[in-house]
């Protein structure tokens, strides 16, 4: 009876294994493939001028300009693809290649991060329930690797440490989970933007649209490796307590 309740745990553990062996490898692949893309795709466009020769700093103030925002500010940030909106000061982040360059590419990632700044001036409710999760994310982030691992060592006599990890992992997955919403909008917003403001034309239009969703592929692939690592501990949770 023993050995084959031991040989029941022992083979539900190979093939959790191998279950997450090829999960994980499918969504590194995916990942890697999606990233590669994108990169590619931002190089590509970075080499497309836009006609007007606007910057991504003149394209962002006018973005948020048209838009009647008066009070967030467009600033240049150190890095290589750190462009981001700040709504804690109200500011619109831009790595010094975007902020500086005239290109296609430049324009359809400024115009993006503007359009955050409009979903926060319109309370946009998907970016209000994720900038409510942003501190219980930041706080969870750095203890949910430990929890699950001690969760998943001593599963046998405190099974509650492991529930207790997936639920703070849960809210992780949660978190990338509402950021697609979030971040499909401001393309959308920075596309139609940026076509009915004469940014782009009939020959830059379809560039601008494939830098941004090629962007937004990468969060789709975030969201599904969350969730595919979120079901692999839950299988662990439930696989070792039958």
């Amino acid at each position: 009876m023993k050995f084959d309740a031991l040989y029941s745990i022992t083979f539900k553990e190979k093939i959790i294994m191998i279950y997450s062996y090829v999960l994980f490898g499918l969504v590194a692949l995916v990942s890697w493939i999606v990233q590669a893309n994108f990169q590619s795709k931002f190089k590509k466009y970075s080499r497309i001028p836009l006609p007007s020769g606007m910057t991504g700093r003149d394209v962002a103030v006018k973005m948020l300009r048209d838009h009647g925002i008066t009070d967030v500010q467009v600033i240049s940030i150190a890095g290589q693809l750190t462009d981001h909106y700040n709504p804690a000061n109200k500011t619109v982040n831009l790595s010094e290649a975007v902020y500086a360059s005239d290109s296609v590419a430049a324009a359809a990632v400024a115009a993006h991060e503007c359009g955050h700044a409009v979903q926060h001036a319109t309370a946009y409710a998907p970016l209000t329930m994720r900038s409510k999760l942003v501190p219980v994310v930041s706080f969870t982030s750095s203890w949910v690797q430990w929890i699950l691992l001690g969760g998943i060592l001593l599963l046998q006599v405190f099974p509650g440490l492991l529930f207790f990890g997936i639920i703070l992992f849960g809210l992780t997955t949660l978190f990338s989970i509402i950021t697609l919403p979030v971040e499909i909008n401001a393309s959308q917003r920075a596309v139609a933007w940026l076509s009915n403001a004469g940014i782009t034309n009939y020959e830059t239009r379809d560039a601008a649209t494939g830098a941004l969703k090629s962007a937004a592929y990468t969060y789709v692939v975030a969201a599904l490796g969350s969730m595919a690592t979120l079901f692999y501990y839950i299988m662990i949770f439930m696989g070792r307590r039958d």
